[in-house]
């Protein structure tokens, strides 16, 4: 009888390191709270230029945005039109994401002990399961 993966692994060892496995990587992505600064007024983009430093705001990637919008609502082809969406877009989908600010919840170290010992145990586990022997 062949084992987990067709491998010669465990049955039982990969059931457990994957129990464990998404046990304590649930638990680790439950104790990160996310959080953003993200706004119409948040620099997205700061540019240097000839000494003074220029700010480029999420509000003002909004601009070319509307303009792009009005371009393709009054001539479906317009590449320029698509350009500006699109830039507009990219623009703000990459600020919102590099707004984002990761923050792990205070625990004892006891309880960060057990939920790595879980996550990295269990992946162990599941991996040597999927191993040939």
């Amino acid at each position: 009888m062949r084992g987990a993966g067709g491998t010669t692994g465990g049955v039982g060892h990969f059931w457990l390191g994957l129990t464990m496995m998404c046990g304590g990587f649930y638990l680790l992505l439950k104790s990160i709270v996310v959080s953003t600064s993200f706004g119409l007024g948040y620099q997205l983009y700061g540019l240097n230029l000839f000494g003074s430093l220029f700010s480029i705001t999420s509000g003002m990637t909004m601009i070319p945005f509307i303009f792009g919008i009005a371009m393709i609502f009054y001539n479906g082809r317009s590449v320029v039109g698509w350009a500006l969406t699109g830039g507009a877009l990219i623009a703000l989908i990459f600020g919102v994401i590099a707004s984002i600010h990761f923050t792990f919840i205070s625990m004892s170290a006891f309880d960060l002990l057990i939920i790595l010992v879980l996550a990295f145990g269990g992946l162990g586990l599941f991996l040597r399961s999927l191993a040939a022997a």
